[in-house]
């Protein structure tokens, strides 16, 4: 009988960074040998044989009942491995996290806590620093990033393993005709993709303003700045208020396949003041669209692969290359990326991992 695992978050399923991740070892940890099930308080998309939903796993469990420990430990139950998907690293929720914690330190089966953010690196769960991530005796830690494995160790915690995010560099190109017609774009529209949620920390007016003064630059051209994601954490309204000021039209919502909002985007925005990776660094390479991106901190450790990006304020730069495609800088890019992030390399990059730390056999 193939080893179990189990995979536990807030949410899975989406579109969401750790719930694209999560998919992404999921499919891995099957090219391992295992057999994988869900745990989470939602789970977007068709449902999987042994997924179990506990609504007071959620972000916002809002409705939910009491979450009963019996239940979270009643799901791991059988699991030769337990991967908690950033559940016990950002306790968004934190009833959903402590209790979680508490069903990990209890499971015979190995544990394997993996960490896209960590609460100081979040101004509003600084608080839980010292109480989140859980210490858990044998438990394997894996960070998105070398900044976060040494912020773990500062925390004590000195034993982490760094497993980068992965991306599909041989999938089939998006349908790119087929995703601007869908979404009313003309051919000759200049549409620039920010592939993100609304929240703060992705500097939605950040975006606006590279639109506008691509406009500026490209005279004679529609620009269209188009986000993809709905807002969140109460966002709502202060989205409203940026984007009636945009000079340059707005368009919302998301299209069925990330990969067809790339191939119909022209550039890419990515203005965000922090992210524990940021997918869409290496998702634009893939789909070899230019990228004008923030410097947030973990962006230099990825451009020290030798990935070239705009900086959001070369937006001058950005309108030649429109005007110019520079072929040979999308291609290095690709080359480069595909060294060192290729989700063909995800399940040796977590046998990697698991025999670090003592784990030869299941």
């Amino acid at each position: 009988m193939p080893p179990l695992a189990t995979v536990v978050s807030f949410r899975l399923g989406g579109s969401d960074g750790v719930s694209v991740e999560a998919e992404k070892w999921i499919w891995a940890l099957g090219v391992l040998g295992f057999d994988v099930r869900r745990v989470a308080g939602e789970i977007d998309g068709p449902p999987q044989e042994g997924d179990t939903v506990i609504r007071g796993l959620a972000i916002d469990p809002a409705g939910a009942s009491p979450i009963e420990q019996s239940e979270i430990t009643a799901a791991f139950a059988g699991s030769d491995l337990v991967l908690a998907e950033n559940i016990c690293s950002l306790p968004l929720n934190v009833d959903a996290s402590r209790a979680v914690a508490a069903a990990l330190e209890a499971t015979p089966g190995r544990v394997v806590i993996h960490h896209h953010d960590l609460p100081w690196q979040r101004r509003d769960l600084v608080e839980h620093e010292w109480t989140f991530p859980p210490r858990i005796d044998g438990a394997l830690h894996v960070t998105v990033n070398l900044r976060s494995r040494h912020e773990l160790a500062a925390h004590g915690l000195k034993e982490a393993a760094v497993v980068y995010n992965r991306f599909d560099f041989d999938a089939p190109p998006g349908r790119r005709d087929y995703t601007r017609e869908l979404l009313g774009f003309a051919d000759d529209d200049v549409i620039v993709l920010h592939p993100a949620r609304a929240i703060e920390r992705k500097n939605v007016p950040g975006g606006v303003l590279f639109s506008g003064t691509l406009a500026d630059h490209l005279a004679g051209r529609r620009v269209r700045y188009w986000l993809s994601g709905p807002p969140e954490d109460d966002y709502g309204p202060i989205l409203d208020r940026v984007l009636a000021r945009s000079r340059v039209e707005v368009t919302q919502g998301r299209v069925p396949s990330a990969v067809d909002a790339y191939a119909a985007a022209d550039v890419v925005v990515f203005p965000s003041t922090w992210e524990g990776f940021g997918n869409p660094t290496i998702e634009s390479i893939v789909a070899r669209r230019p990228l004008a991106v923030s410097r947030y901190p973990v962006l230099a450790e990825l451009a020290a692969y030798g990935l070239r990006f705009f900086d959001v304020d070369e937006v001058g730069e950005v309108a030649a290359f429109l005007r110019n495609p520079n072929e040979a800088r999308l291609d290095a890019n690709v080359r480069r990326a595909r060294a060192v992030f290729s989700l063909a390399d995800l399940p040796a990059a977590i046998t990697e991992a698991f025999e670090t730390h003592g784990w030869w056999s299941w």
